[in-house]
């Protein structure tokens, strides 16, 4: 499937040069009265080096197609990640690394897609959301409104981000892990 370089998103996997790369961040760059770009962070699939790339705006670019199998995740050893698929029972690892950010959002029984690129694991695609209960924030302030400034939580996965002032410790919020930011509380 072919793509615009300007349609570049992280998270995104691409062919470079004949070989699968995802793309673990970018920027839209467009330096005075010269052409607009795309920086680029890239990190090849087959061999796990990152390097920076920089495409024109006008560069067409191949996005690859994954095969994806939902999967369970099972626990974390301290070098690798595991999960396993319900249906065969398979397990399967991957390394800090390969999951990137998502790494801090997996919890015990999380079901998530597992993405395999030719057999091979790669990473993972998170839930568009998730429902976690606070564990520690600061308590409401009288007269706080919703459009008072947000403050930090953390969440039982320990992940920190920011949340409307009337939330409570022990509340449960939905939350999308992609971008980690509050969605609602929970009723």
């Amino acid at each position: 499937m072919a793509l615009s370089a300007n349609d570049i998103r992280k998270g995104m996997v691409i062919l470079h040069e004949g070989t699968p790369v995802k793309v673990m961040d970018f920027r839209h760059h467009t330096p005075g009265n010269l052409r607009a770009m795309v920086q680029t962070r890239l990190r090849n699939l087959l061999t796990g080096n990152s390097f920076e790339h920089r495409f024109r705006s006008n560069d067409t670019l191949e996005k690859v197609t994954l095969e994806q199998h939902k999967m369970e995740y099972l626990y974390s050893d301290g070098s690798h990640h595991h999960f396993m698929n319900n249906e065969t029972y398979e397990q399967v690892a991957l390394t800090e690394d390969e999951l990137g950010d998502a790494a801090q959002w997996l919890m015990p029984n999380l079901l998530i897609e597992v993405e395999f690129y030719d057999g091979t694991p790669i990473g993972v695609t998170l839930p568009s959301s998730m429902e976690l209960v606070v564990t520690d924030t600061e308590p409401v302030m009288k007269g706080a409104t919703a459009s008072n400034s947000n403050k930090p939580a953390t969440l039982e996965n320990g992940v920190t981000l920011y949340v409307p002032p009337f939330i409570v410790n022990g509340e449960k919020i939905r939350v999308n892990p992609t971008e980690s930011k509050y969605m609602e509380r929970v009723k």
